[in-house]
């Protein structure tokens, strides 16, 4: 296989890494923006496109959120499946990019590698496979920014920078993507997004979501300044009350009961994510669980409503 990734940066080595330990027999090409770019171990720099006689298996596309929509539209006209870093755009004002990929039919996948987390899979199962009646659900992901990357200012790097796409909303999408995996689309959401904490940084630091159901509601909140970090699902039954741990990997119930333990490491997502990815592109597939449309609708409730408290 050859595989051209576009942003090397942190995740796209996690991506790298991934595909090395399915031990893929490939070749990995990285589109540099500069011949100083420094060189990472075992992939190939290449400076155009135009250069290659030769053509690509899919693309991994990394770079800064605010680069996807140039990136994706220069890339319809090869034709090669698409796996896109989440979320699929810093904006909702490039739907016609979606419609060129529904008319090229493109295969594409927006990784959120959170749907591959064991304990969401469980309970993917249990709710597709019970019926269960749920009165209320909140989600909570909180931590701490200046942690997230040692050695570098955080203040510098693009989740700080809304020009490029950051803050809490669209870093934390996974929270959105996750409960619309679950449930499919709300009939109606109301956000509020803040940017007043401590941290003092332009891009959005909180973020609070209402998802309306027809039987429920789903509130989702959303922090990059809490120091004891804190990730969670809680999903009121009618008869009993269980707490997912993102964390632990665990579910346990109101009486403490653990009812799923799971040891996968959060680095095993990614390689569970790119070995059902490297599939759909081995068996010709045209259509993923998470294509380039439902990243889109994902993007559209995080975006839309905002109201800025």
């Amino acid at each position: 296989m050859k595989i051209l990734i576009i942003g090397l940066g942190s995740i796209a080595k996690k991506h790298i890494g991934a595909i090395r330990q399915l031990k893929v027999e490939c070749d990995i090409y990285a589109l540099r923006s500069s011949r100083e770019s420094k060189h990472f171990d075992g992939v190939i720099d290449i400076y155009s496109l135009e250069d290659i006689n030769f053509s690509f298996d899919f693309a991994i596309i990394s770079n800064p959120t605010s680069e996807h929509a140039k990136t994706i539209e220069s890339l319809i006209e090869y034709k090669i499946p698409l796996f896109i870093e989440k979320p699929i755009f810093s904006n909702i004002e490039r739907e016609d990019i979606i419609n060129k990929i529904k008319s090229h039919n493109i295969l594409t996948y927006v990784a959120c590698n959170m749907r591959f987390t064991s304990c969401i899979k469980y309970l993917k199962d249990f709710i597709s496979n019970n019926n269960v009646r749920i009165n209320e659900i909140n989600v909570y992901c909180g931590s701490y920014l200046p942690e997230w990357r040692p050695n570098t200012d955080f203040r510098k790097c693009y989740s700080s920078i809304p020009e490029l796409g950051g803050g809490v909303h669209l870093d934390l999408i996974h929270e959105i993507d996750y409960i619309y995996w679950l449930f499919g689309k709300p009939n109606d959401t109301y956000s509020v997004v803040r940017n007043k904490s401590s941290l003092k940084i332009k891009a959005i630091d909180y973020a609070n979501y209402n998802l309306i159901y027809d039987g429920f509601c789903v509130n989702i909140v959303l922090n990059y300044f809490r120091r004891d970090p804190k990730r969670y699902i809680e999903i009121v039954f009618d008869d009993r009350t269980w707490l997912v741990d993102l964390l632990d990997n665990k579910i346990s119930d109101n009486n403490n009961d653990i009812i799923f333990k799971s040891s996968q490491q959060d680095l095993e997502t990614y390689v569970e994510q790119m070995q059902y990815f490297i599939s759909l592109v081995k068996n010709k597939s045209k259509k993923s669980f998470n294509n380039a449309s439902d990243g889109f609708d994902v993007l559209k409730i995080c975006l839309n409503n905002e109201r800025f408290k």
